[in-house]
Parts: structure tokens; C-alpha cells; sequence
């Protein structure tokens, strides 16, 4: 498994809508994402620290794969 990137909410939403989920509301800094029935909350902070983007992804049930490809990076 490749290591997780350090990125910025912004990013973090970013590839989360290139797979696929919605914006689905937003209450200060965090946002929810929504793809069917899959769901995940994302800070909106400079940098998202590596244990809780890993917490994301699991809740979110997206690989780390899959997020770095839709990152570009």
C-alpha cells in the first residue's frame, strides 16, 4: 500500500468528486460528501493530518489507490 500524501481539504474534495461523490452539505469547516449510500466528512483545514485522511478514506470505503489516482499526483 503506498503512503498517503499530505494534502489540504481543498484537494481532498477535489478527488473526492472525480470519484464520484457530491458535495452534500457544509457546517463551518467540514463538509459532507455523498456517493449512494457511502459517506465521508472532510476538514477543511490547510493540511489534513495522515491518520485522519486514512480515517476518510475507510469511512468513505476508497482505497489509497484509487485517492492518489484521482489526486494526479
Amino acid at each position: 500500500m503506498p503512503k498517503l500524501p499530505v494534502v489540504s481539504g481543498k484537494e481532498c474534495r477535489k478527488a473526492f468528486g472525480k470519484l464520484g461523490f457530491e458535495e452534500a452539505r457544509q457546517r463551518g469547516s467540514h463538509v459532507v460528501m455523498k456517493r449512494d449510500e457511502a459517506g465521508c466528512v472532510v476538514p477543511m483545514h490547510a493540511e489534513i493530518k495522515t491518520g485522519t485522511l486514512s480515517g476518510i478514506l475507510k469511512q468513505a470505503g476508497v482505497s489509497v489507490e484509487e485517492f492518489i489516482e484521482a489526486l494526479g499526483r
